[in-house]
């Protein structure tokens, strides 16, 4: 008897297993490699075949926007936090998803005409304006802010982790970024 098991194919059965890895993998891998990391790096990392990956994911944009749409998940349930410091949380969550996916951003934005109102759903003003409302009623942010000059500063992370020097502390920036505006800064150091 060979030492070496071969692996034993569960067909449907691992349908939902194999889907989770793959996406797994790919947040992994667009955070390493970018966006254009070829999908056999993905397929591999996430432990399956080129043909498995390709039965749950057409393309890379259909796994892309389907990553970037999960995201969107995490941010909504800490959306529903009622803690008027939620809204630093929650904020600041944005600027490391921001971050650490500049490819997926890319993405939605080129695909905005293609995708149309599945992007619609996932509405970031309307996510944030109740909670900077709430910080601010706590003083937990300055009433000044307004929810553009908020979101302004997704941009600015963007551009932050867009064109970086390799050598600098993206984080360190960040949280500069933050204190010009008066947010307090959760992003780690």
């Amino acid at each position: 008897m060979s030492a070496h098991t071969p692996k034993i194919n569960r067909g449907p059965a691992a349908a939902a297993e194999n889907h989770a890895a793959i996406l797994s993998a790919a947040r992994a891998q667009f955070e390493i490699h970018g966006y254009h990391v070829p999908l056999s790096t993905i397929a591999k990392a996430a432990g399956v075949s080129q043909g498995v990956f390709y039965r749950h994911f057409r393309s890379r944009q259909d796994l892309a926007i389907e990553v970037f749409v999960g995201n969107f998940a995490e941010l909504r349930e800490l959306a529903r936090d009622d803690d008027p410091r939620a809204f630093i949380r929650f904020w600041n969550r944005v600027l490391e998803m921001t971050v650490a996916e500049v490819a997926f951003l890319e993405l939605v934005f080129d695909a905005r005409a293609e995708f149309g109102a599945s992007l619609h759903e996932l509405d970031l003003p309307a996510l944030t304006a109740p909670l900077l409302t709430r910080a601010q009623e706590a003083g937990a942010v300055p009433a000044a802010l307004t929810l553009d000059d908020v979101l302004l500063t997704q941009r600015m992370a963007y551009g932050i982790a867009r064109f970086r020097d390799p050598h600098e502390d993206i984080n360190q920036r960040l949280q500069q970024m933050l204190r010009l505006l008066g947010i307090p800064a959760a992003v780690r150091p």
